[in-house]
């Protein structure tokens, strides 16, 4: 068999990359290891039959927003996907019951801050502002291809805009952390608790560098464009992009686990599958962590610098999923919660920083960061009329247990006795603003970190960021200090996924960028 390209992994960048090259008309093979397609693209009745929960990822904002939902969305579209929105996207709602809810009006958040301090409302357009005004410059570099003449252009203009100290200034305002920003700029703790749980889901903490323009990114994607979710799923997105490519030519297998990519003469000459078939091609585009890249799938190359280069790379903290079916819609004790699609329990930035730095030092967390979504509200097909899902997740579960900040939970290894102990205190926080909380809940089923990665090998500790997103390996220096766009010195070999440049998450920008160098 041969093909032009084999996609190596099917997650959202995977999809991307093989969408646009076989709309360009080239032959494309995407192969999956698992039984199914989507890598954290997953939908399943993880509870109970009928209850349609994503088990991993499940806000498309990133797609919807991006060059790769522009370009692909009316093709999917063709295909049955399309999005679910709520009008309150987001929410944090702290111990004592107070809560702030986030809107799609803009005037109407204004008026909620100012409402609790005077000045945070109009603090908050003037950072949604700055984003909105900065946008082409600010998401080619957080997107597009970082080592190319585009940027350098850009880069260029912004010296000609600014003077060179100014974008020097721009840059250093760029790289403070979001306590920072926060504490500098907000009175109310409700405002300031409404951001700093967002940094947990760049891979961040609110001390990290750069933690505040992320903080000012989401906040800008969220007032804009909400927290969409995929209509009937996740999988949904996933059968669609399947539609598209085979439409357009393309193959799909399953169970089709590469052992090897095949090196000829310093370029790819094909991969080999584990059950020792062969498949030529003269493109490979791996949407893989570095780990199983250059420690097991391309071994006959010399690669000394890549391979040194691995052993360096830091995986950050691991994700840890709960799921809910429900008897009936939840009601909160706090009122106004009942149509937001994604609720942050928190108490504020020191709460958030003390969960994730315990998670960071491998402990369990005392007061985990908690992210609740409430997909049936957007999505009633996802459950039986009536009935009710919650989507629970926390972003700042320890890959490996050393320990268990609160001294209760014994277990040092993520096996189920220790899963299970620790959704227990998860679920004494959620039931403490749910009224009748134990009446109402039919099932309900956890994810440790070890599951998540046993679910999908690129998840490392459960790592769902595809590595720690820390300045020194972002940008261009992810996923190592020397990489150049996801290419390697093997010709016709290109590195994709949440490891590379630009990141994880929904949008598919690695995949995109490189369909684009490929002349999709």
């Amino acid at each position: 068999m041969r093909a032009d390209h084999v996609i190596i992994g099917s997650g959202i960048n995977g999809l991307v990359a093989a969408s646009l090259l076989a709309l360009k008309g080239d032959s494309v093979l995407v192969l999956e290891r698992e039984s199914g397609l989507g890598g954290c693209l997953r939908s399943e009745e993880a509870t109970l039959p009928g209850f349609t929960h994503d088990v991993m990822a499940a806000t498309f904002v990133l797609f919807m927003t991006g060059p790769a939902g522009a370009e692909l969305g009316p093709h999917l579209a063709r295909h049955g996907f399309d999005y679910c929105h709520a009008k309150h996207p987001t929410a944090v709602l702290r111990p004592d019951g107070s809560a702030l809810v986030l809107t799609m009006d803009q005037a109407e958040n204004v008026a909620a801050f100012n409402a609790l301090a005077q000045g945070d409302g109009d603090r908050h357009a003037l950072d949604v502002g700055g984003i909105a005004a900065d946008a082409p410059f600010l998401f080619a570099l957080l997107g597009g291809n970082l080592w190319s003449w585009q940027t350098a252009k850009l880069l260029f203009g912004q010296v000609r805009k600014r003077g060179l100290h100014g974008l020097a200034a721009w840059m250093g305002i760029a790289l403070a952390p979001a306590r920072g920003w926060l504490e500098a700029n907000y009175e109310s703790p409700l405002v300031q608790a409404l951001w700093a749980p967002w940094v947990l889901h760049c891979g961040l903490t609110p001390e990290s560098t750069y933690s505040a323009q992320m903080g000012k990114v989401i906040a800008f994607a969220l007032e804009a464009a909400g927290a969409p979710i995929a209509k009937g799923g996740a999988a949904a997105a996933v059968h669609a992009f399947k539609a598209l490519i085979e439409e357009k030519g393309g193959q799909l297998r399953t169970d089709a686990d590469v052992e090897r990519i095949l090196v000829k003469d310093g370029r790819v000459a094909g991969v080999r599958l584990t059950g020792g078939e062969e498949i030529a091609c003269p493109s490979v585009l791996a949407s893989v962590a570095p780990g199983q890249l250059y420690g097991r799938l391309i071994e006959d190359a010399e690669l000394p610098q890549d391979r040194a280069a691995t052993r360096q790379f830091r995986h950050g903290r691991g994700d840890f999923q709960l799921h809910y079916a429900l008897d009936r819609h939840p009601e909160w004790l706090t009122p106004g919660l009942d149509d937001v699609a994604l609720i942050h329990l928190s108490d504020g930035i020191d709460a958030v920083s003390k969960s994730a730095n315990e998670a960071e030092r491998g402990m369990l967390p005392e007061t985990p960061t908690i992210c609740v979504g409430q997909p049936h509200r957007l999505d009633p097909s996802r459950c039986p009329e009536g009935k009710a899902i919650l989507w629970l997740q926390i972003p700042d579960a320890p890959r490996s247990i050393k320990g268990d900040a609160a001294s209760e939970i014994t277990g040092r290894a993520w096996d189920e006795p220790t899963r299970e102990a620790f959704a227990d205190r998860l679920e004494t926080i959620l039931r403490r603003h749910i009224k009748d909380f134990d009446q109402i809940k039919l099932a309900r089923r956890a994810y440790s970190p070890r599951d998540l990665e046993s679910m999908n090998m690129n998840l490392v500790g459960g790592d769902p960021y595809g590595g720690h997103c820390g300045i020194d390996q972002f940008f261009i220096w992810r996923p190592f200090a020397h990489s150049t766009n996801g290419t390697s010195q093997v010709r016709g070999l290109m590195h994709i996924g949440a490891s590379t440049h630009p990141g994880p998450g929904l949008g598919g920008g690695s995949g995109f960028n490189a369909a684009k160098r490929l002349g999709a």
